[in-house]
């Protein structure tokens, strides 16, 4: 079944034009990497995706439901962990996590099975009780995902979900979000090019808010005739501007 789908998506601010009739589709429970320098139209994508903003023309499907006729269906489908970790800071970690609970109406026995469930997939055990301001960025990033897993979304985006974090901490997250694919499906935006190669069943490329390439990362390197990824990403965008 087909997770995302999106037709002709476009998003216009004026005379710019940030998102260029986008077309693709992503299978249920891919990891789909969305790659491009600053300004490639990633985040607009994702914003549209996630219905923080309408398109100006061209539509987006999220199982099946409209991201501009069927919102309210579209956001109970969808999870967001955000590249800032929306958590809060003066709470502890079991706290952050019944507090999301809570927010989603969860009953007393679900919400102890579900944080038991998240604290187990993302290895919380340890920290549990602690602060959530005093842990470390990579603690706190679990965490915001585990909380973005509460609603058990059909769809995760994770926005930068390793930006500024030290390489065991890192690798780690990957291992994470390793585990969680094929149960969920996960739009990755990252700047980290080893990243996407490493995690990704597909990579889109983005410039100008066009989308230049979707393919494999094997597939990418086979294009742009290197055994390089980075090479062949810096490739396919210059290559673009010309």
């Amino acid at each position: 079944m087909i997770a995302i789908k999106t037709e002709n998506l476009t998003k216009r601010y004026g005379s710019l034009t940030a998102v260029d009739g986008l077309s693709l589709s992503i299978d249920e429970g891919e990891l789909f990497s969305l790659l491009g320098v600053n300004g490639a139209g990633k985040t607009t994508t994702i914003k549209m995706l996630t219905c923080l903003s309408a398109p100006t023309s061209g539509d987006g499907y999220i199982m099946g439901k409209s991201i501009t006729r069927d919102t309210q269906k579209v956001k109970s489908l969808i999870a967001v962990s955000p590249q800032e970790t929306a958590v809060a800071k003066a709470l502890s970690v079991r706290e952050n996590l019944e507090f999301i609970c809570g927010v989603h109406g969860f009953e007393r026995a679900r919400r102890e099975h579900k944080i038991a469930e998240l604290v187990r997939l993302m290895s919380l055990e340890s920290i549990i009780e602690r602060k959530a301001g005093k842990l470390s960025g990579g603690w706190q990033r679990r965490l915001s995902i585990a909380m973005a897993l509460i609603s058990e979304p059909q769809v995760l985006f994770l926005d930068e979900p390793t930006l500024g974090l030290d390489v065991i901490a890192r690798s780690e997250l990957w291992d994470i979000i390793r585990a969680l694919k094929g149960k969920v499906t996960i739009i990755l935006t990252t700047h980290y090019m080893e990243e996407a190669e490493a995690l990704s069943d597909r990579i889109g490329i983005m410039r100008d808010g066009r989308l230049l390439v979707c393919d494999t990362a094997a597939g990418i390197r086979k294009m742009a005739n290197t055994d390089s990824f980075e090479q062949a990403f810096v490739t396919i965008v210059k290559g673009a501007a010309r």
